[in-house]
């Protein structure tokens, strides 16, 4: 088993696309610690069942406080909420994505609240079911699938690779527009 790319992964938002990155996390080794974060008492509390973390909370700002990679994987219009309670927990150094499939809007709404010292790195994995929900999810999700990155200008080329090779990891391609 290699080392964990990362110390600990918070993932908030925990539907299909969320908990097939939790078991992808899990499978290839990616973190040492995996926080789950999502507003629903009891899908976080099927989330738990499914074994699917290591912390599981419905505050996304204790869950991403200290980690080193966070996914943002909420629906497109929720982003902005998100990035506001997130904010003040971010750790400098931090990288923060999403998943969302209207890059235009979520960085509009995101990227203002973004502290100094985070890399915000905007993405969208092109894999998805017609299933939602923790209990959707599987680790190859991802395999030979497409996660495109829209990197804003000032981008840290660093974080960009770690999350690139985090990505490929998880099995997916990588493209950036």
């Amino acid at each position: 088993m290699s080392e964990p790319l990362f110390e600990k992964i918070a993932l908030v938002g925990i539907g299909l696309i969320g908990s097939s990155l939790a078991r992808a996390v899990r499978q290839n080794g990616l973190a040492g610690h995996i926080a789950i974060s999502t507003r629903s008492a009891d899908t976080l509390k099927r989330a738990e069942e499914l074994g699917l973390g290591d912390s599981y909370t419905t505050d996304a700002a204790q869950a991403v406080r200290d980690a080193d990679l966070v996914i943002v994987s909420v629906p497109v219009g929720a982003s902005e909420a998100v990035a506001k309670q997130i904010a003040p927990a971010l750790k400098k150094g931090a990288i923060l994505t999403d998943v969302g499939s209207t890059k235009t809007s979520v960085i509009a709404q995101m990227q203002p609240h973004v502290p100094q010292g985070v890399h915000f790195i905007p993405g969208h994995p092109l894999a998805g079911t017609e299933n939602s929900g923790p209990d959707a999810g599987f680790a190859d999700l991802f395999q030979n699938r497409w996660c495109i990155f829209t990197p804003l200008p000032g981008t840290d080329p660093a974080a960009l690779e770690k999350l690139s090779q985090f990505w490929r990891r998880c099995g997916a391609n990588i493209d950036t527009m």
